[in-house]
């Protein structure tokens, strides 16, 4: 058996019908998973249900469309999760917030809450739901998506990055708690992706030849390129792995 086989697990992964979310429900199901498909509009979410249904079997997917903001739609994500696969083994956060492109002295309170909100403390409350019945079974994967961002400062998007580094903590502190019932949470820092998301910073001319002139790969990131790590994290191959912080940028923050 594989090292990376997910045969007879199931992933929730927030923010999933596209981008980063998307490319890892696609990869978990490859290796044998049952996933989730969450993100706030339900048509993205049954499309992408519908073509990893098509390429990995009916019943591999399903939809649940929940807005991380909330937490009755998480919970309810949960319920229907167990309802429909009978347990969650892996829990993957991917769905972040970023409302505000500029300084942190501009940024307005109801902006700036929202980022911490979204990133960090819907990030807990879906991990607190889910980790009950991992202690049970003495076995859980919890991934969260955090960013480079979260390494350094910037004049843009600094608030998030603030959100990003607390994801750090938020990974080794719950290590230190769940740990003992054989459950690893880890974060994965990706550099500059071309997702949706990120649009703002990869289709801007400049910021584009900013972020370039420190990656030694001269390129940005795919999707594709960052689901290997989650499912490492989540298999066999990444059960002694707990806390940490997984950089995967093409170099970036090495120069």
């Amino acid at each position: 058996m594989s090292l990376f086989d997910l045969s007879g697990k199931s992933a929730i992964i927030t923010g999933s019908s596209r981008g980063i979310g998307k490319a890892i429900a696609i990869a978990m199901a490859e290796q044998g998973a049952r996933v989730v498909i969450s993100s706030r509009k339900p048509e993205p979410c049954e499309e992408t249900a519908h073509e990893i249904n098509e390429r990995f079997g009916v019943g591999t997917a399903i939809a649940v469309p929940a807005n991380i903001s909330s937490k009755e739609e998480l919970q309810n994500l949960v319920d229907e999760t167990n309802a429909a696969f009978g347990k969650i083994d892996i829990v993957v956060c991917n769905a972040a917030s970023n409302p505000f492109y500029g300084s942190l002295g501009d940024i307005n309170d109801d902006q700036f809450e929202k980022i911490l909100s979204n990133n960090i403390i819907s990030n807990n409350w879906l991990i607190q739901m889910c980790a009950p019945q991992m202690r049970e079974r003495k076995d859980g994967a919890v991934v969260i998506i955090s960013s480079i961002g979260g390494l350094k400062g910037s004049p843009v998007i600094g608030a998030y990055n603030i959100s990003k580094a607390a994801d750090f903590q938020l990974a080794r502190n719950l290590c230190v708690e769940l740990g003992k019932d054989n459950i690893r949470v880890n974060c994965i820092a990706p550099g500059l992706i071309r997702t949706d998301f990120a649009r703002a910073l990869w289709e801007n001319p400049e910021t584009l030849k900013r972020s370039l002139a420190y990656t030694p790969m001269q390129r940005i990131g795919e999707p594709e390129e960052i689901a290997g790590a989650a499912v490492f994290l989540a298999s066999k191959a990444g059960s002694y792995m707990n806390g940490q912080m997984m950089v995967i940028d093409g170099g970036q923050t090495i120069t």
